[in-house]
């Protein structure tokens, strides 16, 4: 008997979602990507498409990844909740920056992450932004 895509364990855990977490709070663009997928994608909140701006594999989100860091060098996800079902992962957070003109942000949000054989397959972002 064969195993299907649905009945083989995606390795999602809390554990890994916080992991991801403190990658991204340490800054570490190494770290991040090494929990992606070769052919990873990240849907950031803000974009063009009904998807956001969409971006894929492990090169095109190293670019977006360090990019951001530059630009906010304080940026932290203060950790809400983080939770599993099945290949899914949800993390909310509490997002705070600095942007370079000196403007704070600070925004509501989550993360669904696809894992797939542990690795991130999507990471889907939304975010509430005070106006």
């Amino acid at each position: 008997m064969s195993v299907t895509e649905l009945d083989r364990p995606s390795g999602a855990t809390v554990e890994l979602l916080q992991a991801i977490g403190n990658a991204f709070n340490n800054h570490d663009v190494d770290a991040i990507i090494d929990h992606f997928a070769d052919d990873g994608v990240f849907d950031n909140a803000l974009g063009p498409d009904i998807h956001g701006q969409r971006y894929v594999g492990k090169e095109t989100l190293r670019g977006f990844f360090s990019e951001l860091f530059a630009h906010c060098p304080d940026i932290q996800w203060h950790p809400i909740d983080d939770r599993v079902n099945g290949d899914k992962g949800f993390s909310e957070w509490h997002r705070k920056a600095t942007l370079p003109d000196g403007t704070k942000q600070s925004w509501l949000g989550l993360d669904i992450f696809t894992i797939r054989d542990g690795k991130i397959a999507k990471k889907d972002t939304y975010f509430k932004i005070v106006t």
